[in-house]
Parts: structure tokens; sequence; C-alpha cells
């Protein structure tokens, strides 16, 4: 195994892999690490004997606040087969060699692969990764449970049968009303963070910019999208959808206070998935709920509605480096917390 660092102007080869790979995310590509511009971004390249490549991984990096220590993350990293030791090994152990540059405390990943991967669950902790416990709610980086629809080369028309009898009425029901469901472009990102602020006071959420949302546009390009509902003139609800290799993700939704009787979302939702159809993706991903798996937990039940399937992912696993700073970050982080 052969392992090669490479920044964000020189990976193309990470993005080929990665879009390729069944277990590959646009959390791993440059493309994201652009979009996370305040976040330093180092790729590593795995090859096997043939020269050919087996495995990537995207770190991003970051400077911990009045200490001269850097926390190194790898989103929904690395890129490889779940079963596959040698090349994890190689990718793990070129991400603590470079990380000896920023003097990094430690190694965080919180790949998608599924809570009952035993297999998987060795390997990391064999490479000594420490996996942080379950806990309901949204605590992690990352949603540890998510929704998805299997599409598995399954029709638009057969997905929209399975859907929940009332979910395929308020589809109907917001195009009787006069929903209109539009793509815009990123110039519309502010009338999308309008109605994002609208949701975030409403459901406690912290809030992007509308600048953040404009950058995932504009440089994902035609694997994003930006959806507004309009009605009556006015955009009331929008998603944006990142589309990537064969997956499909529901990245961020906003409905209005306001006309809420016409189901502007359920009508989003449909032309989503109608995309992911379009575009011959395995799987829809409408990414986290809190892990409250029954209708008490209104996101668990909304994306259910569509025949969506709970998964549970592993969640976060640290690689501590320098353990003495990890506990000096820790006690600085507490501190803040206290203070805000």
């Amino acid at each position: 195994m052969k392992t090669q660092i490479v920044d964000i102007n020189n990976a193309a080869e990470i993005d080929s892999f990665n879009q390729k790979h069944p277990n590959g995310h646009f959390l791993q590509t440059t493309l994201w690490g652009k979009v996370k511009d305040d976040w330093k971004w180092f790729g590593i390249i795995c090859r096997n004997d043939k020269s050919e490549i087996c495995g990537t991984m995207s770190v991003l990096v970051r400077k911990i606040s009045g200490l001269p220590y850097h926390m190194m993350y790898a989103p929904r990293g690395p890129v490889c087969d779940f079963d596959d030791k040698e090349t994890f090994h190689a990718l793990i152990n070129a991400a603590k060699e470079e990380g000896k540059k920023y003097n990094a405390y430690e190694l965080k990943i919180d790949k998608d692969v599924p809570v009952d991967n035993a297999g998987y669950r060795s390997i990391a902790t064999g490479e000594g990764f420490a996996i942080k416990p379950a806990e309901i709610g949204f605590h992690d980086f990352m949603a540890r449970w998510v929704i998805r629809i299997d599409i598995n080369g399954r029709t638009e028309e057969e997905l929209f049968n399975d859907f929940h009898p009332k979910w395929r009425y308020n589809i109907r029901l917001a195009g009787r009303k006069g929903v209109e469901v539009k793509i815009c472009e990123s110039s519309m990102a502010t009338e999308f963070y309008e109605i994002m602020k609208v949701t975030c006071e409403r459901d406690g959420f912290a809030l992007r910019n509308a600048e953040y949302f404009k950058k995932i546009l504009d440089i994902f390009g035609e694997k994003a999208r930006l959806y507004l509902a309009f009605f009556e003139g006015k955009p009331i609800a929008g998603s944006l959808a990142v589309y990537w290799g064969d997956k499909l993700w529901y990245f961020y939704g906003a409905s209005s206070n306001e006309h809420r009787n016409v189901m502007p979302n359920y009508l989003v939702q449909w032309e989503m998935i109608r995309w992911a159809v379009e575009k011959g993706c395995r799987i829809y991903d409408f990414r986290g709920y809190s892990g409250v798996n029954d209708d008490s937990d209104g996101l668990y039940r909304f994306k259910t509605g569509f025949d969506g399937k709970p998964v549970e992912f592993m969640g976060e696993m640290d690689l501590t480096l320098k353990p003495l700073a990890a506990k000096l970050v820790s006690a600085s982080q507490d501190i803040i917390k206290k203070i805000r």
C-alpha cells in the first residue's frame, strides 16, 4: 500500500474515485472542502500494488481557539470498502503523519456505516478509535440516525404508491391548491435563507447565513439544487439537495409559518425524490432525525411517510493523538460552554 497527500487543487482523483465508489459521500469531496474554506483541507489517496486507487480520505483541519492544537475531521470518511482493513490502516496512518504538521491532537471520523457492522467496528477500534456512545438527539457533527429510501431501480410510480396514503393525498393537494415547485438559481439563496430563519426560530436549530447556501449551490453546480415552493407568487417552503454518485441527499429544508395547509413540503420532497430517480440513484437520504423511532418525533413521522426506513450509523469515532492536549481542549470547551 502506498499513500499520497494531495492539496485541494490537485485532487481530481479523489473526487473521481469517491463518485464511483458505493461508499462515496459528497462531504468527502474537494467541493465540500471549498465550501468549508474556513478550515484547512488535505486529501489522502491510497493505492494497491497495482497502483490502483483502493481508498481515499478528505480531511478538514481546524485550529482550537486559544490553544496551539488542531483537530482533524474526515466527515463521512474514509471512502473505501467497509471490510478493507489494510486500506483503512494506510489512510489513518497517513492522516496521523500529516497531522504532525498541524500539531493535531485528534482525528475524528463518522463514516455512514450501519451500527451493526461488527467487522468495521473491529477495524476502527483496532486502530485505536473510541466510538462515541449513542445519545438520543442531535449531538454529533453529522447525524447518527437517518431516514433513507432504497430506490434500487424503482420507478416514480412504484415509489409514489409506497408512500403513506395521506402523504400521497398531501402531494396531490399541494398541486390542486396551486403550489408550484421551481428549481432556482443560487441568486435565490437569500429567499431560501429568509424561510430558513423562520424554521430555525420555530424549531430551535442553528441558522446558516445566505452566503453559505449560495456557496454550496455555486460550488457543487449541477450536483446541487435549490427547490422553492411558491404559493400566490410567494416562496413559502424550500430545500437544498445534493446529488453525488449513487445517492441524493435532502441537505437543508425550510418552511414558513404561513400557508402550511397547502402542504408545500410534501410536494418539494416529491420533486427531490423524482430527481433521484432521474439520476438513477440507489439511495435517497432524508438525513437526520433524533433517533426516537415513533411518531412522537415529527421528523421521523414526516420522513417515514415517504416509505423511508430508519438507519443508525456507528457514530463519531475519535482517535486521540495527544492525550494531554485532548484534556486541555475538552476543559477549555467546557469553560466556553459555561460562559455562553
